[in-house]
Protein backbone atom coordinates (compact mmCIF):
# COMPACT_ATOMS: atom_id res chain seq x y z
CA UNK A 1 0.00 0.00 0.00
CA UNK A 2 1.64 3.73 -1.39
CA UNK A 3 1.05 6.21 1.13
CA UNK A 4 -0.16 10.23 -0.03
CA UNK A 5 -1.30 13.18 1.61
CA UNK A 6 -3.46 15.38 -0.67
CA UNK A 7 -3.36 19.19 0.47
CA UNK A 8 -6.39 20.97 -0.60
CA UNK A 9 -9.75 19.06 -1.16
CA UNK A 10 -11.39 21.90 -3.81
CA UNK A 11 -12.55 20.43 -7.27
CA UNK A 12 -8.90 18.71 -8.32
CA UNK A 13 -8.00 17.60 -4.85
CA UNK A 14 -11.41 15.82 -4.23
CA UNK A 15 -11.16 13.87 -7.52
CA UNK A 16 -7.64 13.22 -6.87
CA UNK A 17 -7.89 11.85 -3.49
CA UNK A 18 -11.09 9.90 -4.10
CA UNK A 19 -9.27 8.16 -6.95
CA UNK A 20 -5.94 7.02 -5.04
CA UNK A 21 -8.17 5.80 -2.25
CA UNK A 22 -10.63 3.94 -4.34
CA UNK A 23 -7.29 2.19 -5.86
CA UNK A 24 -6.82 0.89 -2.14
CA UNK A 25 -3.95 3.48 -1.43
CA UNK A 26 -3.52 4.99 2.07
CA UNK A 27 -5.08 8.63 1.78
CA UNK A 28 -4.87 11.65 3.90
CA UNK A 29 -6.44 15.10 3.38
CA UNK A 30 -5.72 17.99 4.95
CA UNK A 31 -8.14 21.64 3.89
CA UNK A 32 -8.70 24.21 6.15
CA UNK A 33 -12.55 23.90 5.44
CA UNK A 34 -15.07 22.14 7.95
CA UNK A 35 -17.58 21.47 4.91
CA UNK A 36 -14.66 20.15 2.45
CA UNK A 37 -13.58 17.90 4.82
CA UNK A 38 -16.50 17.01 5.63
CA UNK A 39 -17.44 15.73 1.85
CA UNK A 40 -14.23 14.31 1.14
CA UNK A 41 -13.93 12.27 4.48
CA UNK A 42 -15.49 8.99 3.50
CA UNK A 43 -13.28 8.53 0.62
CA UNK A 44 -10.13 8.96 2.32
CA UNK A 45 -8.37 7.06 4.99
CA UNK A 46 -7.94 10.24 7.41
CA UNK A 47 -9.37 14.19 6.64
CA UNK A 48 -8.06 16.88 8.82
CA UNK A 49 -9.32 20.26 9.31
CA UNK A 50 -5.79 22.46 9.28
CA UNK A 51 -3.97 25.56 7.82
CA UNK A 52 -1.59 24.20 5.84
CA UNK A 53 0.09 27.75 5.33
CA UNK A 54 1.43 27.08 8.72
CA UNK A 55 4.95 25.37 8.90
CA UNK A 56 4.10 24.05 12.91
CA UNK A 57 0.70 22.80 11.54
CA UNK A 58 2.56 20.50 9.34
CA UNK A 59 5.17 19.41 11.73
CA UNK A 60 4.23 16.04 13.18
CA UNK A 61 1.45 14.64 10.19
CA UNK A 62 4.47 12.35 9.32
CA UNK A 63 4.66 14.20 5.52
CA UNK A 64 7.82 12.80 5.30
CA UNK A 65 7.26 8.87 5.19
CA UNK A 66 4.35 9.97 2.30
CA UNK A 67 5.14 8.86 -1.40
CA UNK A 68 3.70 11.90 -2.06
CA UNK A 69 1.81 15.09 -1.14
CA UNK A 70 0.04 16.72 -4.14
CA UNK A 71 -1.07 20.18 -3.27
CA UNK A 72 -4.22 21.84 -4.75
CA UNK A 73 -5.16 25.32 -3.38
CA UNK A 74 -7.54 27.11 -6.01
CA UNK A 75 -6.64 30.02 -7.57
CA UNK A 76 -5.69 32.06 -5.19
CA UNK A 77 -1.56 31.31 -6.06
CA UNK A 78 0.00 32.49 -2.68
CA UNK A 79 -0.88 29.73 -0.06
CA UNK A 80 0.22 26.93 -2.83
CA UNK A 81 3.27 29.17 -2.89
CA UNK A 82 4.07 29.10 1.21
CA UNK A 83 2.57 25.57 1.29
CA UNK A 84 5.55 24.77 -1.67
CA UNK A 85 8.19 26.62 0.38
CA UNK A 86 7.51 24.67 3.96
CA UNK A 87 7.46 21.30 2.53
CA UNK A 88 10.67 21.73 1.08
CA UNK A 89 11.76 22.79 4.10
CA UNK A 90 10.36 19.54 5.61
CA UNK A 91 12.57 17.50 3.15
CA UNK A 92 9.49 15.66 1.55
CA UNK A 93 10.80 13.52 -1.18
CA UNK A 94 7.74 14.24 -3.82
CA UNK A 95 5.68 17.81 -4.11
CA UNK A 96 3.28 17.42 -6.82
CA UNK A 97 1.35 21.20 -6.70
CA UNK A 98 -1.27 22.27 -9.08
CA UNK A 99 -0.21 25.69 -10.79
CA UNK A 100 -3.07 28.09 -12.40
CA UNK A 101 -0.33 29.29 -15.14
CA UNK A 102 2.95 28.75 -16.75
CA UNK A 103 4.40 31.50 -14.25
CA UNK A 104 3.25 30.58 -11.18
CA UNK A 105 4.29 26.52 -12.15
CA UNK A 106 7.59 28.33 -12.68
CA UNK A 107 7.91 29.71 -9.19
CA UNK A 108 6.84 26.45 -7.34
CA UNK A 109 9.41 24.74 -9.60
CA UNK A 110 12.23 27.61 -8.03
CA UNK A 111 10.95 26.17 -4.50
CA UNK A 112 11.16 22.94 -5.02
CA UNK A 113 8.17 21.27 -6.27
CA UNK A 114 9.17 17.96 -8.13
CA UNK A 115 6.33 18.48 -10.01
CA UNK A 116 3.81 20.45 -11.82
CA UNK A 117 0.35 20.00 -12.85
CA UNK A 118 -2.54 22.11 -14.68
CA UNK A 119 -5.90 21.73 -13.36
CA UNK A 120 -8.91 19.57 -14.49
CA UNK A 121 -11.01 16.61 -13.43
CA UNK A 122 -9.67 14.16 -15.75
CA UNK A 123 -5.91 14.61 -15.01
CA UNK A 124 -6.84 14.25 -10.98
CA UNK A 125 -7.96 10.22 -12.05
CA UNK A 126 -4.24 10.12 -14.18
CA UNK A 127 -2.49 10.96 -11.83
CA UNK A 128 -4.03 9.21 -9.21
CA UNK A 129 -3.41 6.41 -11.68
CA UNK A 130 0.29 7.08 -12.28
CA UNK A 131 1.10 7.52 -9.14
CA UNK A 132 -0.56 4.35 -7.56
CA UNK A 133 0.73 2.15 -10.63
CA UNK A 134 5.03 3.33 -10.78
CA UNK A 135 5.67 0.50 -13.07
CA UNK A 136 2.69 2.63 -15.40
CA UNK A 137 5.20 4.53 -17.37
CA UNK A 138 3.24 7.29 -19.74
CA UNK A 139 -0.28 7.52 -20.83
CA UNK A 140 -2.09 8.70 -23.93
CA UNK A 141 -5.87 9.27 -23.20
CA UNK A 142 -8.60 7.54 -25.80
CA UNK A 143 -11.86 7.70 -25.85
CA UNK A 144 -13.53 7.78 -22.13
CA UNK A 145 -11.88 5.53 -19.81
CA UNK A 146 -9.47 4.37 -22.02
CA UNK A 147 -5.62 4.85 -22.26
CA UNK A 148 -2.61 3.52 -24.06
CA UNK A 149 0.41 3.25 -21.82
CA UNK A 150 3.98 2.01 -21.29
CA UNK A 151 4.10 -0.64 -18.56
CA UNK A 152 7.38 -1.97 -16.93
CA UNK A 153 6.67 -6.18 -16.75
CA UNK A 154 5.85 -6.60 -12.75
CA UNK A 155 7.72 -9.52 -11.34
CA UNK A 156 5.18 -12.30 -12.23
CA UNK A 157 5.31 -11.34 -15.96
CA UNK A 158 9.11 -11.92 -15.99
CA UNK A 159 9.98 -14.91 -18.09
CA UNK A 160 6.29 -16.14 -19.30
CA UNK A 161 4.95 -15.83 -22.57
CA UNK A 162 1.87 -13.62 -23.65
CA UNK A 163 -0.09 -16.28 -23.77
CA UNK A 164 0.42 -18.18 -20.44
CA UNK A 165 0.15 -14.34 -18.95
CA UNK A 166 -3.82 -13.62 -20.53
CA UNK A 167 -3.92 -10.28 -20.15
CA UNK A 168 -7.04 -9.91 -22.08
CA UNK A 169 -8.96 -12.52 -20.32
CA UNK A 170 -7.34 -11.78 -16.60
CA UNK A 171 -7.27 -7.68 -17.07
CA UNK A 172 -9.20 -6.83 -20.25
CA UNK A 173 -5.62 -5.57 -21.60
CA UNK A 174 -4.03 -6.05 -25.03
CA UNK A 175 -0.34 -5.71 -25.67
CA UNK A 176 -0.16 -3.97 -28.73
CA UNK A 177 3.76 -3.58 -28.84
CA UNK A 178 6.82 -4.11 -26.75
CA UNK A 179 10.11 -2.16 -26.80
CA UNK A 180 12.73 -4.47 -26.10
CA UNK A 181 15.80 -2.64 -24.87
CA UNK A 182 18.78 -5.18 -24.88
CA UNK A 183 18.77 -5.71 -28.10
CA UNK A 184 17.08 -2.40 -28.77
CA UNK A 185 14.25 -2.80 -31.07
CA UNK A 186 10.37 -2.03 -31.23
CA UNK A 187 8.36 -5.02 -32.02
CA UNK A 188 4.62 -4.83 -33.44
CA UNK A 189 1.76 -6.54 -32.44
CA UNK A 190 4.16 -9.17 -30.84
CA UNK A 191 3.17 -12.84 -30.92
CA UNK A 192 1.37 -15.22 -28.12
CA UNK A 193 4.47 -16.78 -28.06
CA UNK A 194 6.25 -13.63 -27.30
CA UNK A 195 8.29 -14.40 -23.99
CA UNK A 196 8.60 -11.09 -21.29
CA UNK A 197 12.00 -10.08 -20.48
CA UNK A 198 12.87 -7.76 -17.06
CA UNK A 199 13.65 -4.99 -18.97
CA UNK A 200 11.01 -4.45 -21.94
CA UNK A 201 8.36 -2.06 -22.38
CA UNK A 202 4.64 -2.72 -22.42
CA UNK A 203 2.83 -0.72 -24.64
CA UNK A 204 -1.07 -1.87 -24.06
CA UNK A 205 -4.49 -0.35 -24.49
CA UNK A 206 -6.88 -1.11 -22.14
CA UNK A 207 -9.09 0.91 -19.45
CA UNK A 208 -7.70 2.93 -16.61
CA UNK A 209 -9.35 0.89 -14.14
CA UNK A 210 -7.96 -2.30 -15.45
CA UNK A 211 -4.68 -1.05 -15.89
CA UNK A 212 -4.80 0.08 -12.23
CA UNK A 213 -5.32 -3.78 -11.31
CA UNK A 214 -1.59 -4.00 -13.05
CA UNK A 215 -0.21 -2.11 -10.41
CA UNK A 216 -1.23 -4.86 -7.10
CA UNK A 217 1.30 -7.08 -8.68
CA UNK A 218 4.57 -7.08 -7.05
Amino acid sequence: MRRFTVIGAGSFGYYAAKALYENKNEVIVIDRSKDRIQAIDPYCTSAIVQDATDIEALKGLGLEEMDAVIVSTGANITPSILICFHLNRLEIKQIIIKAEDDDHGEILKQLGATEVIRPGMDMAGRLALRLTSPNILEFLPLAEGYTIAQVEPPKPFVGKSLMELELRKRYQVNVIAVKEQFPERFIMVPGAEFVVKENDILVTIGKETDLAKIRELK
